[in-house]
């Protein structure tokens, strides 16, 4: 059979919607990936092996009247392009994972009578997956919270969320042996989703001094690539002397002898996260996916912002079963959160218990499960509709 995956904007639609797509390929499937042109999707859906189609579809600013005209223009001319399009390569369905591309293409769907899946990643829904809810065929959710915001019409399903296949396989000691970390050494790994997050590079930048003077304490900080130069800038004032990966050289490091990797983008999240100590990330759906599959411990900075401050609610829980800690955005750069971060640091015995609890918490056939339902809708086989697992 034929699936066509939508989803784009952030690595938080995109990374799902990639593991969905290679499970159906391992089960003999061919899969097409709608992005927009200029995404992130437009990078990594072909980098993963897939065929890719562009739909040229932006959001709106409430602020802002004509941006709603305009983009509203754009949606049009691509539900019809994607109409045409989802008629002449014949597909069997599509899966959408949010993002506004989803929207057109779940729409053209629907007018061709083509099963559509949707799976929502937060526990708060986006405004594509609302739009779309009531057309779909079947719908996958990571949270049972998210469906008080779906007008759901369909069978609804609690999967988790898909993480990428290399994330199941992922080990400790290897993946510090790819990130020449050695095994006996004590690593912080710090990231902020794709686009960074400027509270916690300036808590980590600030607090470097004193982080450093832990002899055995290596550091990967991933900014994101706006925020790469701040940072190392302000490294540099302070007399921090960092490196960048450069993995294809001896040494893993382009300073070997330096114990501070900084880095405004990063290839090897499976590694950092299955070799960690303790992280320090944002709360998106799935960074946390992927963190409760390896079974990394964590502090947690939800990103404030969003809809319906829905990293805060994935993030709870983590931290009420006790496999997580959390500090909101608004104290990163104070005692608070040096604290909370010096006791993971500090308590190798509580990293271990709280490494045990994360794993609990983790869905690792979730990808399986959301591929299965694609093929039974497909197939016009859905039956039931539950919270508990498939």
């Amino acid at each position: 059979m034929k699936f066509v995956i939508s989803g784009g904007g952030t690595a938080g639609h995109i990374y799902p919607a990639v593991a969905v797509g290679k499970q159906l390929q391992s089960m003999g499937h061919d899969v097409i990936f709608a992005g927009t042109p200029h995404g992130l999707e437009a990078t990594l859906a072909p980098q993963a092996g897939f065929p890719f189609e562009a739909f040229d579809v932006s959001g709106f600013n409430r602020n802002h009247p004509t941006t709603l005209f305009k983009s509203s223009v754009k949606a049009l001319k691509s539900s019809s392009k994607a109409k045409k399009w989802l008629k002449e390569i014949d597909a069997d369905a599509v899966v959408g994972f949010g993002g506004y591309v989803s929207i057109p293409v779940g729409k053209g769907a629907e007018d061709l009578g083509i099963p559509l899946i949707i799976h929502e990643q937060n526990s708060a829904c986006g405004m594509a997956n609302k739009y779309l809810a009531p057309h779909a065929s079947a719908i996958a959710l990571t949270y049972e919270a998210a469906l008080k915001d779906l007008d759901a019409k369909c069978p609804v399903f609690i999967t988790g969320n898909p993480v990428r296949p290399e994330m199941l396989t992922v080990e400790r000691i290897s993946a510090r042996e790819m990130l020449r970390i050695p095994q006996d050494a004590e690593f912080l790994f710090v990231f902020g989703g794709s686009l960074g997050a400027r509270h916690i590079n300036t808590a980590i930048s600030n607090l470097a001094p004193k982080l450093l003077e832990r002899q055995d304490l290596y550091i990967i900080h991933v900014t994101g690539p706006k925020e790469y130069d701040t940072v190392k800038a302000d490294l540099d004032a302070k007399g921090i002397a960092t490196s960048g990966p450069d993995f294809d050289a001896e040494g893993g490091w382009s300073n070997p002898g330096q114990r501070y990797m900084l880095t405004g983008y990063f290839n090897h999240m499976g590694e950092a996260l299955a070799a960690s100590d303790v992280i320090v990330s944002r709360a998106g759906a799935t960074s946390l996916a992927e963190i409760t599959t390896v079974g990394a411990v964590a502090l947690l900075v939800p990103y404030p912002y969003a809809t319906d401050d829905h990293q805060t609610k994935n993030a709870s829980a983590l931290v009420e079963s006790g496999a997580a800690y959390m500090c909101s955005d608004d104290v990163v750069e104070t005692q608070e959160f040096e604290d909370k971060l010096n006791d993971l640091l500090d308590s190798p015995e509580k990293r271990e218990q709280m490494r045990e609890l994360t794993k609990k918490l983790g869905r690792d056939n979730a990808a399986a499960k959301v591929a299965d339902l694609a093929v039974e809708a497909a197939n016009g086989e859905v039956k039931g509709g539950d919270f508990n697992a498939r």
